[in-house]
């Protein structure tokens, strides 16, 4: 492979080796070229303030800012002593401090009304945000400071930081390899780079690290986002052209089959939604190659249906289809629910029978060996037109007669091998159907599953109720959260049940790791209390606000016989309160369950809680979700579950977690384990980008699908889309 041996140079050459470590260990920069697309964040113009009244609590910052006053303070009794200086900019106020010995060169650095660049996280102290013992650069005129001669004049980049690691030092860093920067292959063919106006990328790297002007950044960004979405849409489309030359066996719908007579047995009539998907794939299903499509949709728009009607199609075809869900508790739901709306027709070859009838198999992990063998023997001769199972599906003991569609239910949870691997199992490659009940928002769609064809269900099936979303502050006003057990009793007390949702399961077998990182993200959100346990909270119930009501407890450390024990039993009505961990996340229905609190909502995503909050409110009374949160109200956690309580709509939820998140995992970086090559680009913010970056590469792949004109191109293909993600790309 050709690479850029300049830029493919590891730091620890250039910078020195302790440099390189911590480049390496914080902020994952290896190379050259990495350290060359670390951009600013922003940047400070000579003698403008910053707002301090932005600043996010807990991360590294680097400000500027005016003294505006500084003060020793005793303590101890006069054995210690602390500095307290107090910066300004008009906006906000920020107090450092320092201690002991530390204090002197401050002190004589930092005089009221002079101005200096300092770094450090942000905490709280007495409701004041603070940085202690922060490092700094003075900027005063009369300074003699090489850093404020370079400065002067000029913007000052502020880059991402660390700890040990500040943004002048980062500045200092990229200044020894911008010369560099003039060996960068350029990825863009020069036709599509001139016609756009695009500066050349050695110049684009230069003017983004070191403008002279706001033109020269605007300049570089404009050239720099689009080189990450041509190069990820290039991808794509290379992607979607490889999948449109493979051969699949067309499965059209049979006249007087399985569909129609699962069809006539139907108490309900279809969503107009539900019919225009269903249409759809039916039109993908009947091609000779192979469909692959995402159906979205928000939690109970009935997915589960439009992916039985498609396996009952494959099936009517003569084919055999999968349905791949993350855990076990899941695929028994689907399974029962599947032979539920089924029922003769999921009796093939059982006595009373439908004539069409066909067998829908469970397979999962935690089976016996002679349901298992049974199982597989049911797949590989095709008595069993449809199978239902966790990653079971995919060990290599597992043959299919003939299989011809493969539905994953909630995509994320898989990595791509797994995928990938029941895909495999087909004689020629099956239709692929992925589901998932996280709303995408269009750009994201467009980016992350580019090679997939995006069909979205957003009409909620006639019935549904609404779901009123309130917040507890449980610290500021306790009585809101004795109030929300009440609200609990109520709803139980109409012969509806409830749901009570923990982060932790609890009882000190917790895995130390999961363990210490929670009680680290405890940490970065200010507060050391770890998060609730589902078997602490389970017993405070029981003895205290909820005491004689029929409560259980559910999570994933449980044996799979007795999770689905209690889950059959709450969906009998059985149990009254269902204590659990985000095991019930999806796919959980029980339409009699009203009433949802969510213990420290604040420890889950936007997307999670909107997720959780679907399980409630499925049968014809309204459902109710309570967020309780110890956060103050200030705080940007608050902020989050206020936005969950205004909102029920899944796909506005998804931009704000989007947001929040910033585009870091937004192509998976959790499953495919490579760094994301979003720098610039911002998802949510630059869907023109992303679209006109979609048609040009839709073009040049059309043209050349192997690139052979574009040699730089395919470098930068290489480079920056190394093999691994490039298959994480095709196969989500």
């Amino acid at each position: 492979m050709d690479r850029v041996s300049a830029l493919d140079e590891s730091l620890t050459k250039t910078l020195g080796p302790a440099t390189a470590k911590v480049m390496a260990e914080q902020l994952d920069l290896h190379t050259v070229g990495d350290l060359l697309h670390h951009y600013p964040r922003r940047y400070e113009e000579r003698g403008q303030l910053t707002r301090l009244a932005d600043l996010p609590l807990d991360e590294d910052v680097t400000v500027v800012a005016q003294v505006a006053d500084s003060r020793i303070l005793k303590f101890n009794g006069g054995r210690g002593q602390r500095l307290e200086i107090t910066l300004t900019d008009g906006s906000g106020r920020l107090q450092l401090v320092f201690f002991g010995r530390g204090i002197h060169k401050p002190h004589k650095d930092l005089l009221p009304g002079s101005r200096g660049m300092f770094a450090g996280k942000v905490s709280m102290f007495n409701r004041k945000l603070q940085l202690a013992h922060p490092t700094y650069v003075p900027l005063g005129r009369d300074s003699g400071d090489e850093a404020v001669d370079s400065f002067a004049g000029k913007l000052i980049p502020i880059y991402p930081a660390c700890k040990g690691l500040e943004s002048w030092k980062i500045t200092k860093a990229v200044d020894a390899v911008l010369p560099r920067a003039g060996e960068a292959v350029d990825p863009l063919p020069p036709s599509l780079r001139e016609g756009r106006g695009f500066v050349t990328l050695p110049e684009a790297l230069l003017k983004v690290h070191r403008p002279d002007t706001k033109a020269d950044v605007a300049e570089a960004r404009d050239r720099l986002k689009w080189d990450e979405a041509f190069v990820l849409q290039v991808a794509l489309a290379r992607r979607r052209y490889a999948d449109a030359q493979l051969p699949a066996v067309a499965r059209k719908p049979v006249a007087g089959g399985l569909l129609d007579d699962f069809d006539a047995t139907l108490p309900f009539t279809l969503t107009d939604g539900q019919l225009t998907v269903t249409r759809e794939i039916f039109d993908d299903l009947a091609t000779e190659h192979p469909m692959h499509r995402l159906l979205q949709g928000e939690v109970g728009s009935g997915k589960t249906m439009v992916a039985l009607r498609a396996m009952l199609t494959v099936v009517d075809a003569g084919g055999q289809a999968a349905m791949l869900a993350p855990t076990e508790v899941l695929a028994q739901q689907h399974h029962r629910s599947i032979t539920e709306m089924m029922g003769q027709l999921a009796e093939g070859g059982m006595l009373g029978g439908a004539e069409n009838a066909t067998k829908v198999v469970l397979l999962t992990g935690s089976m016996g060996a002679a349901a298992r063998r049974v199982a597989l023997l049911d797949l590989v001769t095709g008595e069993a037109g449809i199978v239902i199972g966790t990653h079971a599906l995919i060990e290599d003991k597992v043959r299919f007669h003939d299989l011809g569609l493969v539905v994953v239910d909630e995509q994320h949870r898989f990595g791509v091998e797994q995928r990938d691997a029941l895909r495999s199992k087909g004689k020629q490659p099956p239709h692929l159907l992925v589901m998932t009940a996280t709303p995408i928002p269009r750009t994201v769609a467009m980016t992350v599953f580019g090679d997939l064809e995006t069909s979205v269900l957003d009409q909620l099936p006639a019935g549904r109720s609404p779901i009123a979303t309130h917040v507890v502050p449980a610290q500021d006003k306790p009585h809101f959260l004795a109030r929300a057990w009440e609200r609990v009793r109520e709803e139980v007390g109409k012969g509806h049940q409830a749901y009570v949702v923990c982060p932790r399961i609890g009882d000190g077998e917790d895995e130390p790791k999961k363990k210490a990182e929670a009680e680290k993200a405890a940490e970065a959100e200010g507060d050391k209390r770890p998060p609730l346990a589902v078997l602490d909270i389970a017993k405070q119930l029981a003895a205290g606000p909820l005491a004689g009501l029929r409560i259980e407890v559910l999570h994933g450390r449980m044996q799979p016989d007795d999770k689905d024990d209690v889950m059959r039993r709450f969906a009998a009505g059985e149990v009254d309160v269902l204590v659990a961990t985000t095991v019930i996340e999806v796919g959980v229905n029980v339409p009699n369950a009203t009433a949802m609190v969510i213990m420290d909502a604040d420890r889950f995503g936007v997307s999670q809680l909107h997720q959780l909050r679907g399980r409630v409110g499925r049968g014809s009374a309204p459902g109710l979700c309570l967020l309780v949160s110890e956060m103050p109200e200030a705080s940007p956690a608050r902020a989050r579950l206020g936005a969950v309580a205004s909102t029920l709509d899944g796909f506005e939820l998804s931009r704000i977690d989007l947001e929040q998140r910033r585009e870091g995992d937004v192509l998976g970086q959790a499953q495919s384990g490579v760094r994301s090559s979003l720098r610039m680009l911002a998802v949510i913010e630059d869907e023109d980008v992303i679209a006109a970056a979609r048609e040009e590469a839709v073009s040049v792949v059309s043209q050349d699908p192997e690139l052979a004109a574009f040699p730089e191109l395919r470098t930068a293909l290489d480079a920056l889309l190394d093999t691994e993600r490039e298959q994480y790309l095709d196969k989500g």
